[in-house]
């Protein structure tokens, strides 16, 4: 098994070309990684579709109630849904959205995130402030990147299993 620096708040994200490492940061935002490890130990991310892939912007993900790829999948629907857990309230930082990092998909409402998240393709610094950034992509940006685009996607790509370094 590789060496996580904290395993315990290292998410291991299986895409179709190879394994996305990302590093929370459970000191800036302990609410939305809290909730992150939550969905991905009890195995509710896996084959959960990236629904929304906006070359040169970012990768958004994370619908557990539609996006779920194996169960009645309706692409119309995906990008719709949380989970069946309450909202997180926002954790604004001054951790710029670069190019790499994770932020909490959210509804007009800042107190709107719940399951879905994104991953910046760009530094998309007008973002700064206005999303919660509670991670980064440590290794496999290049996975990422090689994410089928659209809004939505006509044949999507998924998170094949998301997992907890620690339990993994």
């Amino acid at each position: 098994m590789a060496e996580y620096k904290d395993p315990e708040n290292t998410i291991l994200m299986e895409l179709k070309d190879g394994t996305v490492v990302i590093e929370l940061l459970p000191n800036i935002a302990p609410n939305h990684c809290a909730r992150m490890k939550e969905l991905a130990r009890s195995g509710q991310y896996d084959n959960v579709c990236f629904h929304r892939v906006i070359d040169g912007f970012m990768a958004q993900t994370g619908d557990v109630q539609y996006g779920n790829m194996e169960n009645d999948f309706d692409i119309g629907m995906a990008g719709r849904g949380g989970s069946d857990l309450p909202n997180v309230a926002q954790e604004f930082s001054g951790i710029p959205h670069d190019r790499g990092t994770l932020g909490a998909a959210r509804s007009q409402n800042p107190d709107s995130a719940n399951s879905q998240f994104f991953i910046n393709f760009n530094d998309n610094h007008f973002l700064n402030r206005q999303y919660t950034v509670y991670g980064r992509v440590t290794s496999g940006m290049e996975h990422v990147d090689a994410i089928v685009k659209g809004e939505p996607p006509m044949h999507p790509d998924r998170m094949i299993s998301v997992k907890v370094a620690a339990d993994a």
